[in-house]
């Protein structure tokens, strides 16, 4: 074990002096290039503004792609919903507004502007201004998520059954599309990302939403591209008023990649909430997953979202009882909670769809759930906040800690308000700055996701690696094609291989020291079936193991008076070279790396305390672990 004593905090803060934070790459790391040419950026691929129907009638009346790049930036902002001032702690390297393409402004444009029929009959039209008076209340009044949420599909135990008899006209009926409302807010996004797009400084992404969410299974997808506006505003965001279809998604960017010559991926989010459908061993239209499916989904999705505002998709209890750390964030409700408790499926979650898809390899030949993994927040309010200690909610109207103790009983203690995480954030390590090398990193799989704080983190995977290769001035070229990075595969092993891993971790210089850094390991045994470990390979102190070598918990520093963390327990940085050491090279298997912090306050405390009533449930602890997952190594025969 490394980086556990005394002298980490006197290191921290002499490299806080002679680096000043200028550069995001962590004392760690000290080569020049960091790690094999490539720099540490952080960012949002997962934002709504005004534009997007569920923002608006949430109370974001005012935030537009605009106000969110600037507040990605550092600079102040106006609050959609309280309107005060706020202002990010630490500024982003890149951000992707992802509007819902479904009614793209639409709702907006309803509101402000009651005459807008374009294009409409004399029926659309009526029908069209009685929705409007409908609107009006219903934002007016602060009840707008009852009237989103009254409209979305009938629920269904999960996606292929709500498809088998999924209703073609299930667009229409309430408001009718107005696509040249719709060109002019594409237009409008996508002009304001160019504005703001500055290579090698701030990447300005574009992107939407596909939000497709057949019986309330929650199957979105974000799409990202590396294009610009002109090439943009040749196409109209494909969404699933186009196709309920993911595959039609992946055929429709295989053909807009061709005619505009960007770069496209398409990003499944939030899969806790999905009723076991977004990582199923069959696709939504209920067939056994083939080579073909596996190569294309894989190829169109290398990257999964895994902590975000409605929760972590980690893992579940339920799924992994063995880990101690498996209850994190877990957020128990689905869209539409009418239809029945939440109950978690291998489906939903990322631990187990990496072991799904090692099956899948097996059966089909071709893994379509080998992926990386990011972090986002999925914030409605225009603002990309994922700081615990300045987190402004989901939606406009979610940001205001009264509102979470009283009016809204239930629902701001469960499914808004303080049943929201202040999560995440996505870690990319790039050649530069710029919206091609942030997508190329995304599609090696060279990623990673934090639940918040900037917890930089480097893995490599490969054989007979050790400790004094962290000490290497060249490192990590020096480790050459014994290595790869997170993402990576290695395929095959010479005689007296040892698969092993080499660690970094730093801690975000602005936030809570490490508690320990853990191996979760994933295999399929020669029956087929599936495993799991989680290892401890690194922590701070050295009087934490037990006489059965189990790992105390690190404590807590937490004040819960002021909410304040002291780092006088954890670490500034740990490392570790770790072999497995169960590995069987005629096993396939996947090992991603997890680096807990140390307990600090969380958002729901932190109101309690400003709200200064001891007395307050917000059903939620008090103080949690933030984290950082990586995007896992695998290893096949």
């Amino acid at each position: 074990m490394r980086g556990a004593g005394c002298s980490i905090r006197q290191y921290a803060g002499l490299a806080t002096t002679i680096l000043g934070f200028l550069l995001p790459v962590f004392p760690v790391f000290a080569d020049e290039h960091s790690a094999g040419g490539k720099q540490l950026l952080w960012g949002d691929t997962h934002l709504h503004s005004t534009y997007s129907s569920d923002a608006f009638t949430n109370g974001n009346l005012t935030a537009t792609p605009d106000t969110a790049y600037r507040y990605a930036k550092g600079i102040p902002v106006e609050h959609p919903g309280h309107k005060a001032r706020v202002q990010i702690g630490t500024p982003l390297d890149f951000l992707v507004v992802s509007d819902h393409a479904e009614y793209l402004g639409v709702i907006r444009s309803l509101y402000f502007n009651p005459m807008e029929s374009e294009g409409l009959g004399w029926r659309d039209r009526l029908w069209t201004r009685f929705v409007q008076y409908l609107l009006r209340d219903a934002i007016d009044d602060q009840s707008g998520r009852e009237l989103f949420t009254s409209i979305l599909p009938k629920p269904s135990p999960d996606a292929v059954t709500a498809m088998a008899g999924w209703d073609e006209d299930r667009t229409s009926g309430l408001i009718p599309r107005q696509p040249r409302v719709e060109i002019d807010t594409w237009k409008t996004i996508t002009d304001a990302a160019d504005r703001h797009n500055d290579p090698g400084v701030f990447s300005a992404l574009i992107g939407w939403e596909y939000s497709l969410i057949p019986g309330g299974a929650n199957l979105h997808r974000i799409v990202m591209s590396d294009i610009g506006a002109e090439q943009a505003q040749t196409f109209a965001p494909f969404g699933f008023d186009d196709s309920s279809y993911p595959s039609d998604l992946w055929a429709w960017l295989e053909s807009t990649s061709q005619s505009t010559g960007g770069n496209f991926i398409a990003i499944p989010h939030n899969s806790n909430i999905s009723k076991g459908s977004m990582f199923d061993v069959r696709d939504i239209r209920g067939n056994e997953i083939t080579e073909d499916y596996a190569q294309i989904r894989r190829y169109w999705e290398p990257v999964v979202e895994i902590t975000q505002i409605k929760g972590d998709s980690e893992t579940h209890p339920v799924l992994s009882p063995e880990d101690a750390f498996s209850d994190f964030e877990t957020y128990p409700y689905y869209i539409q909670r009418e239809w029945t408790d939440y109950v978690p499926k291998p489906g939903d979650y990322i631990r187990s769809a990496l072991q799904t898809g090692l099956s899948l390899q097996a059966s089909a030949g071709v893994n379509p759930f080998q992926f990386g993994v990011i972090g986002s927040t999925d914030a409605h309010t225009g603002l990309p906040s994922a700081e615990e200690d300045n987190f402004h909610g989901k939606m406009a109207t979610d940001s205001v800690p009264s509102r979470k103790s009283g009016g809204w009983s239930d629902d701001a203690r469960g499914t808004f308000g303080w049943g929201m995480s202040a999560s995440g954030l996505a870690a990319v390590w790039a050649a530069e700055n710029t919206r091609e090398a942030i997508l190329a990193a995304m599609r090696r799989r060279e990623v990673y996701a934090t639940t918040g704080p900037r917890i930089a983190v480097r893995v490599y995977g490969g054989w007979n690696l050790s400790e004094e290769m962290l000490d290497d001035a060249a490192y990590p070229a020096s480790v050459g094609t014994r290595a790869v990075p997170m993402g990576g595969e290695l395929v095959g092993v010479s005689e007296g291989g040892q698969f092993s891993l080499l660690i970094e971790a730093q801690a975000d210089p602005e936030g809570a020291y490490l508690d320990r850094v853990q191996v979760i390991k994933g295999w399929i045994d020669a029956d087929g079936a599936t495993h799991e470990a989680v290892y401890d390979v690194a922590w701070a102190g050295e009087d934490r193991i037990t006489e059965d070598g189990a790992l105390l918990p690190v404590g807590s520093s937490v004040d819960m008076e002021t909410g304040l963390t002291s780092n006088a327990i954890g670490a500034a940085s740990l490392t570790a070279a770790w072999a497995d050491p169960q590995f069987n090279p005629q096993q396939s298997a996947f090992y991603y790396v997890r680096v807990l912090q140390i307990p600090t306050a969380r958002h729901s405390l932190l109101d309690k305390l400003a709200l200064a009533d001891p007395e307050i449930d917000t059903r939620r602890p008090d103080t949690i672990q933030e984290r950082a997952y990586t995007s896992a190594i695998w290893y096949r025969p």
